[in-house]
């Protein structure tokens, strides 16, 4: 009986979670719609935030960002888990009957969710998107000043190679599950896949620490039918009749579970080729002004003097113009003021607005003297403002510079 109960805890769980999570709609996709995490409406959300509120004394319900973890994401794991362990008891205790049937479709679901989600992210990685290069800014900020989860963003983005492979590794396990023959496989390297990547949002604090683990809890669950057939080949290498857990798929199913991995694999194919061009991926659109600019010479109302004697918003050090919508100031302190932009190049302007006020605007003219050389004017909170800038080589940026060498200098 805690045999029976323990393993329907786990299939209810799972199950529970694949439906509160983004994991549902990773297998209903089409242009232009997107299914919602069932667990971020009614009636889940309701039930989340009752428990929230009366349990655990949550009151911030903010679910919308990067991350996964929130308050509100692991008080509905404590709900869900309660929810699965009474639904085992009960039903362990009480329904004897095996439910192989239900049993078979529930796995088949699970394995297409796991195959799903590693399609995703793997092509996200192949089209290298989920971690875009260094941007100008990043490449500016001391190393001390970045977040955990920004230096590991930085750090797979420096390397496009690397991600793709960690890309391919997912993509082959996706497409191994797809197929009922090889579904142990890919079940294996999915595992192996989603450790990897636990570990790093464990270590590096990345908002994914509830994704990556119950990807793992999917794959081991998918294993456990195998794992001794698994011990004897690894370990003991005794001989062992096939688990034939699949011979339905082998049939007139196996095609259709085919064409759908092959559905899966085309649409997050589409939504990385997206993501590369939207603002932010590595084939997005570059500001006219590209570059990073140092300010050689500054003037405030009129009057030359050192950035330090400035007013602390002008102690500009640079200038940095990345994406088409944004111009960016660093200061002497090395923080960073971020302006909405519009940078007209017939009209030799550009329209600065702050990026929490609708009322605040400035509106500079620039002209460049050369490639290297740029001078903008401009009036910001009624100060008039002259700059000149010189541009900063980005091959002095050893990130975006260090190219792969079989042989090494010793320094």
């Amino acid at each position: 009986m805690i045999k029976r109960a323990v393993y329907r805890f786990f299939a209810v769980y799972l199950g529970l979670f694949s439906v509160a999570s983004q994991f549902l709609g990773g297998l209903i996709l089409f242009p232009g719609f997107q299914f919602p995490a069932l667990g971020r409406i009614w009636p889940m959300r309701a039930i989340t935030e009752f428990v929230g509120s009366h349990v655990f004394g949550v009151t911030n319900f903010d679910v919308y960002g990067t991350s996964a973890d929130t308050a509100f994401h692991w008080v509905q794991l404590a709900w869900i888990a309660v929810v699965a362990a009474i639904v085992a008891i009960v039903s362990s205790a009480y329904v004897r009957s095996t439910f192989r049937r239900t049993d078979y479709w529930f796995r088949q679901f699970l394995r297409f969710v796991l195959a799903a989600q590693m399609l995703y992210f793997g092509m996200a990685k192949v089209i290298p998107t989920q971690f875009p290069p260094a941007g100008l800014v990043t490449l500016l900020k001391p190393f001390g000043n970045l977040a955990p989860d920004d230096l590991l963003w930085s750090f797979i983005g420096a390397s496009v190679p690397y991600q793709m492979f960690t890309g391919w590794a997912e993509v082959i396990a996706g497409l191994l599950l797809v197929v009922p023959r090889t579904a142990v496989l890919g079940a294996v390297i999915a595992f192996a896949d989603m450790l990897q990547v636990f570990v790093l949002n464990m270590t590096y604090d990345v908002g994914l620490k509830q994704t990556s683990s119950h990807l793992m809890f999917i794959a081991v669950f998918l294993l456990l039918p195998d794992l001794h057939r698994l011990g004897n080949a690894l370990i003991d290498r005794r001989e062992d009749r096939a688990y034939d857990s699949d011979r339905v798929s082998r049939g007139k199913w196996l095609w259709a579970q085919i064409a759908f991995g092959a559905y899966l694999l085309l649409m997050f194919t589409r939504l990385a080729m997206l993501s590369w061009q939207n603002p932010g991926g590595p084939g997005a659109p570059k500001s006219a002004l590209y570059g990073i600019w140092d300010v050689e010479r500054m003037s405030v109302d009129g009057e030359f003097r050192p950035p330090m004697f400035n007013d602390y918003d002008r102690r500009w050090r640079r200038v940095i113009f990345d994406t088409p919508d944004l111009m960016v100031f660093q200061r002497l302190d090395d923080s960073f003021a971020h302006y909405g932009a519009s940078v007209d190049v017939e009209r030799h302007q550009i329209d600065l607005r702050k990026i929490q006020s609708r009322m605040w605007q400035s509106t500079f003219t620039f002209e460049r003297k050369g490639d290297d050389a740029l001078v903008i004017d401009g009036v910001m909170d009624d100060h008039r403002i002259h700059a000149e800038l010189q541009k900063v080589g980005m091959d002095v940026f050893r990130l975006t510079n260090g190219g792969f060498r079989w042989v090494r200098p010793p320094g």
